[in-house]
């Protein structure tokens, strides 16, 4: 099973930026997503994208703050966040699905990540 480590998190003030990166082990599957677990709640879709054809889907969000996007060579899955806001502080994981549909609830994915802290303070 493929394996994924994610770095990059840490402390940020409000409004500010962070690039957050996922490793694979191999390239084992087609499509790929960033999920978080805000303190207290339930881990949450955030955007994902096909590894070959760059389609990509957001959570509303994520939408105009955040860039999913890969190294396809490289093997490696990023995350640019823009105008961060305390709400954004969560642990934020990477996944993989063997299927090249881009799907947005955590059980269609077989492999995790342990994740990353991510905390935005005012």
């Amino acid at each position: 099973q493929v394996q994924l480590k994610e770095s990059g998190g840490g402390l940020v003030q409000a409004g500010g930026s962070l690039r957050l990166s996922c490793t694979f082990s191999e390239r084992t599957f087609y499509s790929v997503a960033w999920f978080r677990q805000p303190p207290g709640r339930e881990r949450e879709f955030v955007a994902a994208i096909t590894w070959t054809g760059g389609s990509t889907s957001y959570a509303s969000f994520a939408k105009g703050r955040f860039v999913i996007s890969r190294e396809y060579g490289q093997n490696t899955l990023y995350l640019q966040m823009n105008f961060l806001k305390p709400e954004d502080t969560a642990v934020y994981y990477c996944a993989a699905r063997n299927d090249v549909v881009v799907m947005q609830h955590t059980g269609a994915y077989d492999s995790w990540g342990q994740g990353t802290q991510v905390t935005v303070y005012s």
